[in-house]
Order: C-alpha cells, then sequence, then structure tokens
C-alpha cells in the first residue's frame, strides 16, 4: 500500500466513522505473566549490570512498572521492563530525554501516535521470544503433495458408484486429513495468535512511518514494506473473507497447515526487518509512556549525572498518594539511617533507590533536584523465613549479604541500599555481625543502611554518615546529622493499649540493658582502628 493510498484509505475510514457515528474500537489490553514482559530483557538484554530479582522486588519496581504501562500494550511494556532493569548510558539518557521533551512540547503529535501505535494494544501474545531466538521448523516433505487428498478424496466417493468397497478409500483419505488436523492443531493455534500479533506490528509500523515525519527511521524507510509484508503474511483472500470456506479448506486441503509452514518461512525470512520494527514501536511506545508519566507528576526533574554523590532534594516516592518529600546529600561516603518507629526509614530507602533506578534509566527523578551516579543498585529489604525452603530469616539474610559482598567485589559495585540488617538473631550477635559485613562491604561500595541498632552508628562512623528521620518545629519529616537521640518502642506499647503495666516492666528491663551494654559511643574505636 503506497503512502497516498494509506492515507486516502484512512480519510475514507476516518469521514465514514464520523457519518455513521461509530465509535472506534476500545483496545482489549490483554493481561500478560510477569515471565512475559520480562521475555525482551532476557533475550536482549541492555546495561552492564542489570538490577536482580530482590533489588527489583524490594524496591516495588513491579507496581512503579504497571504504573508506567498502563494503557501501554505488550511491546511497551516489555520496552519500559528492559529500560528499568538494565539502565542507560550517558549518551542513552540524553537521546532519550531530547525525544520525551519533545513529546511533552507536542500534545498533537502524542495524541497523532498514540492512534497509531493502538493496534498494538490488540496482540495477545509475546513475540520478543519468537523473533530473538526462534527458529523456522522445515517443512515435511509430504507437505507438497497434499493437494492429492481431495482429488483422492472425491476420487473414491466417485469410485462408490462402482463397488462400495470405495468407501474404505474415502474413510482412509478422511483419516489422513483429521489426523493431520489434530497433529498441527495446537501449533496453528499458536502460531495463528503469534501472526496476529505480527500483524498488528506490521500495521502500527506502517502507519507510524507513513504518518509521523519524526518516526524512527527504520519505520518511516520500512512503511510500505510493513504494509506488503502484512499482506504476504496473512491467509487468502477467500479465506479472510469466508470463515466457512476457510475452514472447508483446512478438513479438506489442510490450508492452515501449508499457511503455517509458508508464512512462518516469510516470517522468518523478514525476521531482522521484523525486529526493527519491533524494538521502534516498542521504545516509541515506551517513550509516550513516560512523557505522560512526566505529565501528571506534580513532583519531578531531569536528573543531573554525578561522578559518585548522592544528592536529592525534596525527593518523593511516586507510588504514595502524599508522599513526604526527604533531602539527602553523600559525597563521598554512605550513611547509616536511624530513627523513631513508623517514622519512615523503610521508605526513604525505597525512595532512594527508585529514584537511582530512574535516573540509570531514564534520566528524571522524582524529586525537586537530584544528582546522582550512574551506579547499579542492590537491596536488602524484605528477607524472609522460607518454610518450603526450610530457611530461616536469618539464614536468609546471611544469603543476601554474601551477595551483596559478591556483586561489591565483582565488576560492577554500586549502591547497596539494607533495611533493618541482621534482623533474625539476638541482639549481640545482630551487632557484632551487622558491623562486620557493613564494615567489609562499605570498604567496597556505597552503602545506605537502617537499623535500630544505634551502637552501629558509632562502629561504623568512619564508614558511614550517621542521618536520623525525625520532625522538624512545623512536623514536617526531616533527615538530619546525628544519631536517634530518644527511641519510642517502649512508648508505642501504651499508645497500642498494653497498658502501663507492661510499659513499666519493658522501662525497667531497657534500664537495665543500658547499663549492662553501655553507651553507643562506647565502640566508636572498635573497627575504624583497623581500617
Amino acid at each position: 500500500m503506497t503512502a497516498f493510498a494509506a492515507t486516502l484509505f484512512d480519510s475514507f475510514r476516518k469521514g465514514t466513522r464520523k457519518l455513521l457515528a461509530w465509535p472506534d474500537a476500545t483496545p482489549i489490553d490483554y493481561f500478560f505473566a510477569d515471565s512475559d514482559i520480562a521475555q525482551l530483557h532476557r533475550v536482549a538484554p541492555t546495561g552492564d549490570a542489570a538490577l536482580d530479582d530482590q533489588t527489583w522486588n524490594d524496591l516495588l519496581l513491579p507496581r512503579y512498572h504497571e504504573r508506567l504501562g498502563a494503557g501501554v500494550s505488550i511491546f511497551g511494556r516489555q520496552a519500559l521492563y528492559r529500560r528499568l532493569r538494565g539502565g542507560a548510558n550517558d549518551a542513552e539518557c540524553a537521546g532519550q530525554a531530547e525525544r520525551l521533551r519533545a513529546l511533552m512540547a507536542d500534545p498533537a503529535r502524542r495524541t497523532q501516535l498514540e492512534a497509531a501505535l493502538r493496534p498494538l494494544r490488540d496482540a495477545d501474545t509475546e513475540t520478543a521470544a519468537l523473533l530473538f531466538e526462534g527458529k523456522a521448523p522445515a517443512p515435511p516433505a509430504w507437505l507438497g503433495w497434499t493437494w492429492l487428498l481431495p482429488l483422492a478424496l472425491l476420487a473414491s466417493i466417485a469410485g462408490v458408484i462402482l463397488t462400495p468397497w470405495s468407501w474404505l478409500a474415502t474413510a482412509g483419505v478422511l483419516y489422513l486429513l483429521i489426523a493431520g488436523q489434530m497433529r498441527y492443531h495446537e501449533r496453528v493455534e499458536a502460531w495463528k495468535r503469534a501472526l496476529n500479533t505480527l500483524q498488528m506490528l506490521l500495521l502500527a509500523s506502517s502507519t507510524v512511518g507513513t504518518r509521523d515525519a519524526a518516526a524512527p527511521d527504520a519505520l518511516r524507510a520500512g512503511a510500505q514494506h510493513a504494509a506488503r509484508l502484512g499482506g504476504r503474511l496473512a491467509r487468502s483472500m477467500f479465506a479472510r473473507m469466508s470463515q466457512d470456506g476457510g475452514a472447508y479448506g483446512d478438513w479438506f486441503m489442510l490450508s492452515n497447515v501449508k499457511h503455517y509452514y509458508r508464512s512462518q518461512a516469510i516470517a522468518f525470512a523478514e525476521r531482522d526487518f521484523l525486529v526493527e520494527c519491533y524494538l521502534a514501536c516498542a521504545e516509541l511506545e515506551a517513550d509516550l509512556a513516560l512523557a505522560r508519566t512526566l505529565l501528571a507528576s506534580p513532583t519531578w526533574c531531569w536528573a543531573g549525572r554525578s561522578d559518585g554523590a548522592i544528592e536529592i532534594e525534596a525527593g518523593v516516592h511516586p507510588l504514595l498518594a502524599s508522599p513526604a518529600a526527604l533531602s539527602v546529600a553523600l559525597e563521598d561516603k554512605g550513611a547509616f539511617i536511624s530513627g523513631p518507629n513508623g517514622s519512615g526509614k523503610s521508605t526513604f530507602l525505597r525512595m532512594l533507590g527508585l529514584n537511582l533506578v530512574v535516573a540509570r534509566a531514564f534520566g528524571f527523578c522524582h524529586a525537586r533536584r537530584a544528582r546522582l551516579p550512574a551506579l547499579p543498585v542492590y537491596a536488602s529489604m524484605q528477607n524472609e523465613d522460607s518454610l518450603l525452603e526450610g530457611q530461616s530469616l536469618y539464614m536468609a539474610e546471611l544469603r543476601r549479604a554474601k551477595e551483596l559482598i559478591a556483586a561489591a567485589e565483582g565488576p560492577h559495585p554500586g549502591i547497596c541500599l539494607i533495611d533493618e540488617i541482621f534482623r533474625g538473631t539476638n541482639h549481640v550477635e545482630s551487632v557484632a555481625s551487622s558491623a562486620a559485613v557493613l564494615d567489609t562491604l562499605a570498604a567496597r561500595a556505597r552503602v545506605v543502611v537502617s537499623s535500630h541498632n544505634l551502637v552501629l552508628a558509632s562502629l561504623l562512623e568512619h564508614r558511614l554518615e550517621a542521618l536520623c528521620i525525625d520532625r522538624d518545629d512545623e512536623g514536617r519529616l526531616v533527615l538530619a546529622p546525628g544519631v536517634l537521640a530518644q527511641t519510642n518502642g517502649i512508648a508505642l506499647l501504651a499508645t497500642q493499649g498494653f497498658g502501663a503495666e507492661i510499659e513499666g516492666k519493658a522501662q525497667k528491663v531497657a534500664a537495665w540493658l543500658e547499663t549492662y551494654l553501655g553507651q553507643p559511643e562506647a565502640g566508636a574505636h572498635v573497627l575504624a582502628a583497623q581500617s
């Protein structure tokens, strides 16, 4: 289809819809499993150090990705996922920021692109694995002789005039036809869904390449070829126009099996072109999703790149309805975060981690201002015991700690975010193990850790800057230098209705423990002297 013909047909379609008041079809937006969305990242990973699964889940990135991908096809969701998991280098971030600025400044183009890419949302099958890893099946030798089957069937039926034994030949031919359908049914049906997805891709590629002057080169140069390829992959005109006729052709001539092999051969011969269309449409749809997100976000900024400094001013977590903005500035050290129960230490770590990941992947942050390093992020925040695996909480924490140390000693050391380290053992051994692991880890990577074990602040002051989350005179949460001065764990007993008796007993035990264990400052020299 030429560009002129495509434009003419589109104008006719719009005019007909307007005249007859036909509404545009609502995209279906099929559900896809997490493994489907991750396929593009698996078969064509980007970046040197992708986020591992625990970091991905600890930072609530599945929910963030889901929000970004609302109203986006499987293609766009896969591109967003790959960017988040793998990150982008400086040049890629700069190019992405330029594209997003252009889209945000041009609402008419956004509307046009969304309409052109809408067919992608009717795709019900993931095709990244097919295009990047699949291999065309070799057609069987008998496929070229299937035209004899309907002739043999007709001949056997006609032979009944001469002898009733011809019904045996008829039964034999029918058996071959039915056996062929049964053998290939699942493969043909699966390919039919994949082919429908490829058709939607080629339709969107042709439409975008024809209408959008700023479309990627691959789409503009291949717009006409995409339209022609869509026609070559389709069933015959007779099969498309007559459902019953197509069914008869499938049953008595194995037309669907022949089309299965013919269209697969075409698709794999054109795989390089299909991959170009795939990536161009997926990245374009991802850009549209990000532009919509930024336009709807009340707080965001372009993130500057730093050599190692971590600076976030008024950073917020985008998944919270009313997030409290916090600021942090770390030059060359990590941080030990303390704060009262319920003050938001875990939320702060997730805010920091999510913004580090988003800045590395997309070049912006959910903050008033930010300057961040393009380093991989490793999180340890939701370790749990596992009954099925026979693993206690402490063993799970030890396993994750070994993984963080291995990452810090590997080719891509980054930023480690740790929430309540080693809470699965007793206080003394928790402090001892935490201090040893954090001291070693912080010597190789940037570490931001939160803990109720305040003695760790003095033990690690040569590695980590002590910061405390608390409220200022106006009741706003702030992150200030220092260690929590007054805990509230026992005070919460009273607010939760445990009563004065239990609170009083807890106070007595706490007073004894403070005398027994000594003041936190007493440990300042233990590890610093050997570093």
